[in-house]
């Protein structure tokens, strides 16, 4: 079953999926800053655009088309994007 998710009054929006490395979500992220927080650890691969990460304890960095970051379960984390995003999330 496909699950629809809305955040941030609908600038994030996001389909989960199972896939063949866990259950999964494909989205996409409107400009803005968000702050999201984790109940498992998260992967999140770029597949459009780019945008500055925030990982805790850590400075800004930027992440472009095909790049990933990992953030670790129970855990927050900032989002800037300047530019309209798309993303792959897997849950570990």
């Amino acid at each position: 079953m496909i699950k629809h998710s809305t955040y941030f009054y609908g600038k994030v929006q996001s389909l989960g999926i199972n896939t063949a490395e866990g259950y999964a979500t494909v989205g996409v992220m409107a400009p803005g800053t968000y702050t999201f927080s984790t109940a498992s650890e998260e992967h999140m691969v770029i597949i459009e655009g780019s945008m500055k990460v925030r990982l805790p304890g850590k400075e800004w960095q930027e992440v472009k088309k095909n790049e990933k970051f990992i953030v670790g379960k129970d855990a927050s984390f900032d989002i800037d994007a300047a530019i309209e995003v798309g993303y792959i999330c897997y849950y570990k």
